[in-house]
């Protein structure tokens, strides 16, 4: 056997191993970059995606988009994307700038469109932020509109409908993949939503429970805890003191049963209002922001995770309602509240 071969057949074998070796990189090159403003719309992306996509969060896990300031790697990522997503309806004031700033001209998802949104005035806000200044922050101020859609399942699965159709968009090859991925994860998303249901009807329909900041009217809308907040729906908003000490009072005078802190907020507050009230702080709900690991650290895991937390906190033999004319009183005071409270 000539030198001449054996050199041949080792040249090939090289060759063929390196072909082997940069398979995985070629591959990673040829996935959909989506470029996700939080980390909830990017665990959206990854369950509709699944391996045909590699996504980039600019806000991160346990991370707050109420004041987020973008950084140059954000614009650059943006450029190099293939598709957007982002939210809407406000909820990120700093996006239009940051993408107009990359120069990004692909493909856009803007995952609340179509949906039914809340107008501020449809829940109740006890915070008067417009007094706070909240309003005088362009960057994070929140329109007319509730902007945290996701909080009501029904409402995501419109989330999902429009990211599928935009990753079509962006890579029609995969269409079919992504219409099957997006059918699976409608499904398990109607499954849970039928679990919170369940949950949620073992707590008393006038009870009252405050958190962080006003993240919860979908959640209230769609399964029934009334939510009071001691600030908007911006987390940069700080509490004056007459707002805290009107809370005190609504607590006093609402059923209120547990207060909770959020995992992307400024939990000082909610700690506040427990010393004040004696009232038990119940644990940890997740509104904006995913948590890092855990259970929470997916958006099914996080909904799940919240009622969860509701009921073990709520459904209590003590808090059964006596009456249904106690019921339709405290609908009536919480009424009452709104038009008084209402933005």
């Amino acid at each position: 056997m000539s030198l001449a071969y054996l050199s041949s057949r080792s040249s090939r074998w090289l060759v063929g191993v390196s072909a082997m070796l940069a398979l995985p990189a070629a591959m990673a090159n040829e996935r959909v970059q989506v470029v996700t403003s939080f980390s909830i719309l990017a665990d959206m992306v990854e369950n509709v995606g699944g391996e045909h996509v590699e996504v980039t969060s600019l806000v991160a896990a346990d991370g707050d988009a109420h004041v987020y300031s973008p950084s140059p790697g954000d614009a650059r990522a943006l450029a190099n994307a293939d598709l957007v997503v982002f939210n809407g309806l406000l909820f990120e004031g700093w996006m239009e700038r940051l993408i107009s700033a990359s120069d990004y001209s692909g493909a856009l998802v803007t995952a609340t469109d179509g949906i039914e949104p809340l107008s501020l005035a449809e829940h109740q806000e006890h915070d008067e932020h417009d007094e706070h200044g909240h309003d005088d922050h362009d960057e994070h101020a929140h329109g007319s509109e509730d902007p945290h859609g996701w909080q009501d399942m029904q409402q995501a699965q419109v989330y999902v409908a429009n990211i599928r159709d935009g990753l079509i968009d962006a890579d029609g090859d995969n269409a079919d993949v992504y219409r099957a991925n997006a059918e699976q994860y409608l499904q398990e998303i109607a499954e849970v939503d039928a679990e919170i249901r369940a949950l949620i009807d073992e707590i008393p329909a006038s009870t009252s429970v405050i958190t962080g900041h006003d993240s919860f009217g979908y959640f209230s809308s769609a399964y029934g805890v009334n939510f009071l907040s001691p600030v908007g729906l911006s987390t940069e908003a700080d509490p004056s003191g007459a707002s805290m000490a009107a809370l005190v009072d609504v607590i006093a005078e609402e059923n209120v049963q547990a207060l909770f802190h959020e995992n992307m907020t400024n939990q000082s507050i909610i700690t506040q209002l427990s010393e004040e009230t004696g009232l038990p702080i119940a644990g940890t709900l997740y509104a904006d922001a995913l948590a890092a690991e855990g259970e929470a650290s997916t958006y099914l895991g996080m909904m799940r995770h919240n009622a969860q937390v509701l009921h073990d906190a709520l459904a209590q033999p003590g808090h059964e309602e006596p009456g249904h004319d106690d019921h339709a009183h405290s609908h009536d005071h919480a009424e009452h509240d709104h038009s008084e409270h209402s933005h």
